[in-house]
């Protein structure tokens, strides 16, 4: 996009203050975390001492739930389908409620009870499955990898059509800062910085639907334009894309509804805050902040219409810079295109700190470090820390070279990340939290046809067979439901779990 160089200066130089406070910020954040004696590294560095209080809670689920596609692609849509692409935002409203509400108080107590830190330690003292646990980590690493190559390549995208640079030039500047401040910053320092982002992306929104009233010349002038450009843009949207509402609107309550508990990253959180008090001032905040920000950006990207008059842009994810740079000032600029960035540094280092935990606690340490090694022990200690650094590291590193030059392979996975995810982790965690009679090998049959599912899905998806044109995460979640119950019908015995471990899951 061009641009006078001296708006550019600007423009990029707020850009780099902000990927400059996120760094600063989140070393120290992990240096106030080294300071903290108790608890141990492992639960300091992988869920921050389960230390959260309500704001920081709120704002780390959300800007973990967000992507650059909440701020880019979905109000680009809502330039050309209108307030539908509001309707469709509302249904992401409840998902902090819904997440913490029914996952969240149950992590939380279990979590302390078995001193967990991630879900696999979670799987794996509920099913006692080293199976199980082995599948579910490593296929959780492969997805966390993926999705974050696509989410390096689109930070470095957006920074490169900012500021022109080279793309190579965007990608190290962007991917730098976020490998530094998730290895020396451990999950101190991501919530705290994905606290900031929070704050950013709600600016963000602000600032859109201000300017896109503005430009439009008021709301009663921007009616009339709309009416007649964009028909049916008030109610009738789906009317006028071809879209078939009704598979459309049920995958999204799957995709970012009810989907949303089984992915690692959000029922994580629910190990790392510090009280109840916390937690429902949490639910509470944040509903009301991913409320305003969803249906926010969505609203101001259906009013932006007569602004992209006469534009030759790619498609419609570059509809909001090219908005931002012509109507508005370049400070002001700078900040709302610093909020697709924040949500894209937000999801990368949540996906980079879990990924590292997978590693690390899931695998190492259960599994590769011998018996008689005294993990206790001070120079044991100072030794994970080291190779969990590395891990944080090396994993950020992979993603970044991964995404020099992606190939076709890498982006035809990724699509499949967060469904993957869901399909792999939905009943494990929910059956294990509220099922008594879920069981490993219900859950590895959930996971396996789930999946399966998933990938068929997507086939005849892309050949026009699926019905009502439903993505795939509905069939894999649907047909690894009824896997899951029917082989925990077929194999549950009394003796899978013992009679404390059934009190320390159901309070029996």
């Amino acid at each position: 996009m061009t641009m006078p160089s001296g708006y550019r200066f600007v423009l990029v130089g707020v850009i780099l203050a902000y990927l400059a406070v996120n760094l600063i910020v989140g070393l120290w954040a992990g240096k106030m975390e080294k300071k903290q004696t108790t608890g141990g590294f492992l639960r300091n560095y992988f869920i921050g001492g389960r230390s959260m209080g309500g704001i920081v809670l709120a704002m780390t689920l959300i800007a973990t739930y967000t992507s650059a596609s909440s701020f880019l692609s979905g109000p680009g849509l809502g330039s050309t389908r209108g307030l539908t692409q509001c309707l469709v935002a509302i249904i992401q409203v409840g998902t902090a409620f819904l997440t913490l509400g029914i996952i969240g108080k149950k992590f939380a107590l279990i979590s302390r009870k078995i001193n967990a830190v991630s879900v696999s330690d979670f799987l794996r003292a509920r099913y006692k499955s080293n199976t199980l646990v082995i599948i579910t980590s490593l296929l959780m690493v492969v997805f966390f990898i993926t999705n974050m190559v696509g989410q390096f390549v689109g930070g470095a995208v957006l920074f490169e059509t900012l500021s022109g640079l080279p793309y190579m030039g965007g990608l190290l500047i962007f991917g730098v800062v976020v490998i530094v401040y998730c290895t020396f910053g451990g999950f101190k320092g991501v919530v705290t910085t994905d606290t900031i982002q929070g704050f950013v992306m709600t600016i963000g929104t602000v600032l859109i639907i201000v300017y896109a009233i503005k430009a439009g010349g008021g709301m009663e002038s921007l009616s009339s334009w709309l009416d007649t450009n964009r028909p049916g843009w008030d109610v009738a949207g789906f009317n006028h894309t071809g879209i078939n509402a009704t598979g459309f609107i049920t995958s999204y309550w799957v995709l970012v509804g009810i989907g949303t508990l089984g992915l690692p990253q959000n029922a994580v959180r629910g190990m790392g805050f510090k009280s109840t008090q916390a937690m429902h001032r949490a639910m509470i905040f944040g509903t009301f902040v991913v409320g305003f920000l969803m249906i926010g950006m969505h609203f101001g990207g259906a009013l932006i219409g007569p602004t992209l008059e006469g534009a030759e842009l790619a498609s419609t994810d570059y509809y909001v810079p090219y908005f931002a740079i012509n109507e508005m000032p370049a400070g002001l600029a700078g900040l709302l295109l610093a909020a697709p960035l924040a949500a894209v540094m937000s999801t990368v280092s949540s996906l980079l700190i879990l990924a590292s935990a997978s590693i690390i606690k899931d695998l190492y340490l259960h599994y590769m470090v011998k018996p008689e090694v005294d993990k206790e022990s001070e120079s044991f200690r100072k030794k994970l820390s080291r190779f969990s650094f590395f891990a944080t590291f090396i994993i950020g590193v992979i993603c970044l070279a991964f995404a020099i030059k992606p190939p076709s392979i890498i982006t035809w996975i990724n699509l499949y990340a967060l469904g993957g995810l869901m399909c792999t982790f939905f009943w494990p965690i929910i059956g294990g939290l509220y099922y008594k009679k879920s069981n490993a090998k219900a859950s590895l049959a959930s996971a396996i046809f789930g999946v399966a599912a998933f990938a068929i899905g997507n086939q005849l998806r892309a050949a026009g067979l699926m019905p009502f044109e439903m993505h795939e995460s509905v069939p894999g979640i649907v047909i690894g439901g009824i896997a899951f119950f029917i082989v925990a019908k077929l194999t549950y015995k009394p003796t899978d779990l013992t009679p404390e471990e059934s009190f320390v899951f159901y309070g029996e």
